[in-house]
């Protein structure tokens, strides 16, 4: 086990209800703040009404930003932070999932910079400030509401980069699950993968002696592979999505990576799909993840058997665990398909045109990932195992 400081800061506050208690605690970081949001859906569910109106109870001043769209871009990115300059708002409170987020701690960071955000993006520089953030989350996927880190898109080229800084982790984060029953079956089996993705990025590590985080890892997908099927079947069975919507936050919340070093080839060779073809994020992990798998499960056979044992309960043949590892990629191919998840590209409707530019485009400046470490022709090949 490697050494390691842990620190998250964001305060969660789950249950029934808890949308209520946004203008508070909302008030005790700010005074006027920035309302950020995606579609029209949180004002037809009633959400939008309650926030609104919570804020008003507490008497904080608010301007509204509306918008986001998956795959969040800079181009509103860079409105939301003019907004916050132009009115010297002091605080942004976040109510959606993943992508809202992303979106609002990307301005958040912007905010507090004097060149153009893009730059935290591209790598011209580093986040070292950014207004507080508060969150009502409604999608439970990206884990964003208590993570570090930012992904956002620039319509410029379509380059999906990501960047980070402590300061980018909410003050608060909101969690009914009742919010999450309304979401269409595909964007929860969409967040299903993503937070799944999460733990596995963290799993495939070569660091040894870890255990404790191998164990929490697997036991949290497993709870999430047992309440997936009830969330999909019946989406109003509150026991199951408090049980996804929590395993969401543990999931990228930094605790199951203590001590380890985690992988994320995965993640980068997915936002290069997702910043062209503008797919689901979790869609294009059910993808590429396994493709992934086939294509360095050999750098340590020992660890997928390990996986497929003890996260698909298959059993461990000794004498080949070969066979064992390659079984547990399939399990994971399979679930993947039975919560309507594509496993290749072509079932998402994506073509070996973009090949070389994507693998270029990952790899163009520095090789992906930790587990194994891949060049452009790695990255090329893993889309050809996909396709």
């Amino acid at each position: 086990m490697n050494d390691f400081t842990f620190q998250n800061g964001t305060k969660i506050i789950f249950g029934k209800d808890t949308e209520q208690m946004v203008g508070k605690e909302s008030k005790a970081h700010g005074k006027k703040l920035l309302l950020h949001y995606g579609g029209g859906s949180i004002k037809s569910s009633g959400l939008y009404e309650k926030i609104v109106n919570s804020l008003k109870e507490e008497g904080i001043e608010f301007y509204e930003l509306g918008g986001v769209k998956p795959n969040p871009r800079v181009s509103l990115v860079r409105e939301g932070v003019t907004m916050c300059k132009e009115h010297e708002l002091d605080f942004i409170l976040a109510v959606g999932g993943g992508s809202v987020i992303d979106s609002a701690k990307a301005i958040a960071a912007g905010a507090k910079y004097d060149g153009d955000v893009w730059d935290f993006f591209s790598g011209k520089n580093q986040v070292t400030e950014c207004l507080p953030i508060g969150v009502v989350l409604t999608i439970p996927a990206a884990g964003s509401e208590t993570s570090s880190g930012t992904v956002v898109t620039n319509e410029d080229g379509w380059f999906k980069r990501a960047t980070g800084h402590l300061t980018m982790r909410p003050q608060f984060a909101i969690l009914n699950p009742i919010l999450t029953y309304t979401l269409p079956s595909y964007q929860t089996a969409c967040g299903i993968t993503d937070m799944m993705a999460h733990i596995l990025e963290r799993y495939f590590t070569n660091v040894k002696h870890v255990e404790l985080t191998d164990r929490l890892c697997e036991a949290t997908l497993k709870t999430i592979i047992n309440n997936a099927p009830t969330v999909l079947e019946n989406p109003t069975n509150y026991d199951a999505r408090a049980e996804i919507m929590w395993a969401g936050t543990i999931a990228h919340n930094d605790l199951l990576g203590t001590g380890r070093i985690g992988d994320w080839a995965s993640h980068d060779i997915e936002h290069e799909i997702s910043g062209i073809y503008d797919i689901a994020h979790g869609a294009g992990l059910a993808i590429i993840f396994p493709a992934w798998m086939k294509y360095v499960y050999k750098h340590d056979v020992k660890r997928f058997a390990q996986f497929a044992n003890r996260v698909w309960d298959v059993e461990l043949d000794l004498n080949d665990l070969e066979k064992t590892a390659l079984a547990g990629i399939k399990k994971t191919e399979q679930f993947f398909r039975s919560i309507g998840m594509p496993i290749t590209l072509s079932e998402a409707n994506i073509g070996e045109e973009h090949f070389e530019e994507m693998a270029k485009k990952a790899t163009e400046r520095w090789a992906l990932g930790n587990f194994v470490k891949l060049q452009e022709e790695d990255v090329y090949r893993i889309y050809q195992l996909a396709k």
